[in-house]
């Protein structure tokens, strides 16, 4: 595992990227967020993770996260969490190998950071 930035460094680090800052939660989703709770919200983010880029190799690699449907995909997009691609590109984790639960847990915190940041509940 490569050694990660805070949290807190990362959002302000995305922040400065014209695309990545472009993402934000709607009024739709973030009533979704209210009615479920972060609880579930974050299970839904390790759910997804682990399914969708946690393997070494992903067939759909850079199309496997959805640009709507779900308050974590639009995070994942603003977090550059969404692919493999970007998982290296931001954050070094590297490809062709299975994300540990390390990495699984720093980029749901990261997910989770975002959409309550987005939220107001920081």
């Amino acid at each position: 595992m490569v050694k990660k930035m805070n949290v807190q460094q990362v959002l302000n680090n995305l922040s400065k990227s014209k695309f990545r800052n472009s993402f934000h939660l709607s009024k739709k989703y973030k009533e979704y967020v209210k009615s479920k709770g972060m609880d579930e919200i974050k299970k839904h983010a390790y759910e997804f993770i682990n399914k969708r880029l946690a393997p070494a190799i992903i067939e759909n690699d850079g199309k496997q996260t959805p640009m709507r449907g779900h308050p974590v995909f639009i995070a994942q997009h603003a977090t550059a969490t969404c692919c493999r691609s970007c998982l290296y590109k931001w954050y070094k984790i590297p490809k062709g190998v299975n994300l540990s639960k390390k990495d699984i847990d720093y980029i749901v915190d990261v997910i989770i950071a975002w959409i309550s940041k987005e939220m107001n509940i920081e």
